[in-house]
């Protein structure tokens, strides 16, 4: 058995859910979401205990692949719908920045002759906090992700001097080489 398909997803109190057929529908405060499971997967409702329960029809190998899967996208829908999520670009070179013109609809100067205007799927929220951050909002977290991607793919970060749009915290700024050794050693003469 999985285990992450034999864990339940525990509902908040604030969320709603309701299971038809093979949909599993989730609103709560920050939208609302549906999704539908494939056959061989079973989605049970606990109303008394606030929890779903994901279950599989057999051992095939797709069911055991489908189990973990299922519920895996249940409970990311049942968070995105309580607290959201959030992906954070951080814009670095000289002259690159990022406006919001129109709404929900981010625009970059990175380097090109022209502009580049992305606009953000529905759902999903786009804001410029200052012209070298870009947060994406929204309860889909394939939707974030995915509009994110799109957003660094405009301007990947180059290996060398890490100019480009970056996932903020996560994409490593460049290492440096026997110069930046030399000032971590002080003292030092020769190479380790």
């Amino acid at each position: 058995m999985s285990r992450i398909g034999r864990k339940p997803v525990v509902v908040p109190a604030n969320v709603k859910v309701s299971v038809a057929d093979a949909t599993v529908n989730v609103e709560g405060p920050k939208g609302k979401l549906s999704f539908n499971h494939r056959r061989e997967i079973g989605v049970k409702y606990d109303e008394a205990a606030k929890q779903l329960l994901i279950t599989r029809s057999d051992d095939e190998r797709l069911s055991r692949a489908l189990h973990g899967l299922t519920r895996s996208l249940i409970a990311n829908m049942v968070e995105g719908v309580t607290k959201g999520y959030t992906k954070k670009l951080e814009i670095v070179g000289v002259g690159y920045q990022a406006q919001v013109k129109k709404a929900n609809t981010v625009t970059l100067q990175v380097g090109y002759a022209n502009p580049i205007a992305l606009e953000a799927p529905a759902g999903v929220t786009v804001t410029v906090p200052d012209a070298t951050h870009v947060v994406i909002t929204g309860a889909d977290k394939q939707a974030v992700g995915q509009f994110a991607a799109e957003v660094r793919k405009v301007r990947p970060p180059e290996p060398y001097k890490g100019k480009g749009i970056r996932y903020e915290g996560r994409d490593r700024p460049p290492q440096g080489g026997q110069g930046v050794w030399l000032e971590v050693m002080p003292g030092s003469q020769t190479k380790p």
